[in-house]
Formats: structure tokens, C-alpha cells, sequence
């Protein structure tokens, strides 16, 4: 579907997930994540870029696992992630949009859970290129758990939270071979509704990944 064809119906109320692509099982049990070796960070970040041209082929579930523990997993005894938050509210959900549904990730059982059984790859920005792309996330706000922020206070702490996620992401992908794009220009409300969101929940970004296009 073509970005003008979504904005119109973006405008209209009517932007909608498609059926998944295979079966939408309720758990996905992911490997353990690869946390040694890798690109030095230095030459991960000397090629950090943002891509908009992906190749359909999906993402291994190793290379899933790592690529989500990098992005907001436990690396502490104590529940801590690879990305910070402030007053340790760890607000941000990652939603992930595969072909076969739309899955929330758990950090702490290292498992994907079935939230939508369908496609939402296309409900996930404007742009043409996310229908096609393996994987879309989506970063979502739980304003739930941050009793002890500012009202004020809490989308930009949030957003802050959001952006140490997606730069993790990006230096996951220099650092693999993948490539990436982090994307504001999104139909929140039609997101909110594909993943049956809350009041209390706020979609801040997508970020689409997949493997270098040719």
C-alpha cells in the first residue's frame, strides 16, 4: 500500500491491520540472546545510519533475540536493562510486528506474547516501505508505572526512554549487518486500537529492521 493511499485512510479512521502471514501461535520462546563478541562499539557507531530499503527475508530467532535483548533486555541480577529509564519505572513496552501477528516482548521470561493476531506491519507508519519489511516496533509508554514522575513530566521521560531503546537498535544493526530506520510519521490512534491499548498507554515511535535491500 502506497503512503497516499494510507494517509487517506489514516484521515478516514480506516488504516487496518492485513491477516497474518502464517500461524499466529500465542508464545514465541526466544533462544538466548549472543551477548559477546560482536562489532566494537566504536565501528558500530562510525556506521550507524538510518536505511528505508529492506529485504522481505525475516529475521532468524536468534538474531530476534539478540537484536531485542540489545534494544531493552535484562543484563542485571536485579531486573535492570540495557537501556535506562528514569526512577527505574521501565515504562516502555516493545510491541513487535512480524508477518505472523503483533507479539509484545517479555525481557524477563525472554519470550514473545501474542497480543494481535494479525498483520500490523502496515498500520505501523505511512510509509510504503514498512507492508513489506520483515519487523516493525513499536514503542509504546505504560504512564501506569510512573506513579512517581511528574504528570508533566512523564512523555518526555518516556520519549528519552524511547530514544536510548531505538539508538540501542541502531547500533545493534551497524553492528549486524541490518538495517534500520526510526519512524515518528505514524497513526497513533490506529496503532493504539490494532494492539488494543489502554488509556494509560501512549505509541511514541516505530522503528522498522530488517536485512540490507539487493
Amino acid at each position: 500500500m502506497n503512503t497516499l493511499t494510507k494517509l487517506a485512510l489514516g484521515a478516514m479512521g480506516r488504516l487496518r491491520p492485513k491477516p497474518a502471514q502464517g500461524d499466529a501461535v500465542p508464545k514465541i520462546a526466544l533462544p538466548a540472546p549472543d551477548k559477546t563478541g560482536g562489532m566494537p562499539l566504536m565501528e558500530a557507531i562510525a556506521k550507524r545510519r538510518s536505511e528505508r530499503e529492506f529485504a522481505r527475508k525475516e529475521l532468524p530467532l536468534p538474531m530476534l533475540s539478540s537484536l531485542l535483548w540489545a534494544a531493552n533486555g535484562v543484563n542485571r541480577p536485579d531486573g535492570g536493562r540495557t537501556a535506562p529509564s528514569a526512577m527505574h519505572a521501565q515504562e516502555i513496552d516493545i510491541y513487535v510486528a512480524l508477518p505472523s501477528g503483533a507479539y509484545l516482548y517479555d525481557a524477563a521470561a525472554n519470550e514473545l506474547q501474542l497480543v494481535a493476531g494479525s498483520d500490523l506491519r502496515r498500520v505501523t507508519g505511512y510509509q510504503d516501505f514498512v507492508d513489506e519489511a520483515p519487523l516493525d516496533l513499536v514503542y509504546v509508554a505504560d504512564h501506569g508505572r510512573m506513579m512517581l514522575v511528574p504528570v508533566a513530566s512523564r512523555e518526555s521521560f518516556a520519549s528519552a526512554a524511547a530514544g536510548a531503546i531505538a539508538q540501542n537498535v541502531y547500533l545493534f544493526a551497524a553492528g549486524n549487518g541490518l538495517s534500520t530506520v526510526i519512524r515518528a510519521w505514524i497513526d497513533r490512534e490506529a496503532i493504539a486500537n490494532a494492539l488494543g491499548l489502554g488509556h494509560d498507554h501512549q505509541v511514541l515511535l516505530s522503528q522498522t529492521v530488517g536485512f540490507p535491500k539487493g
